[in-house]
């Protein structure tokens, strides 16, 4: 096993994790519950059962595709996705459905 990968990933996703609406699900949850272990336990199987499908998906996918192809969908998606927020957009009429 790669200790520097994990490490790594672990950090990363830690870090993205923090106040996410996960974590902020889970804390009312536990606010409003008489077992605050059940919350825990139920999202910590969530977010392991999620990362897991994830992972899962990503490597079948990896083992069908180039990865120069996979990095060029990517780049596309995140260009397009940059062009839209950098766009300015219609303003719709009231007219218009």
């Amino acid at each position: 096993m790669d200790w520097h990968l994990l490490g790594l990933s672990f950090t990363t996703i830690f870090l993205a994790e923090i106040g996410d609406k996960s974590q902020l699900a889970a804390i009312a949850l536990s606010s409003q519950s008489q077992s605050r272990q059940a919350v825990f336990w139920g999202a910590a199987l969530a977010l392991l059962l999620s990362s897991s499908l994830g992972v899962i998906a990503g490597e079948t996918i990896a083992t069908f595709l180039p990865t120069k192809l996979l990095k060029a969908i990517a780049a596309m998606g995140f260009a397009v996705l940059a062009l839209n927020l950098l766009l300015p957009k219609k303003a719709q009429s009231e007219d218009q459905p």
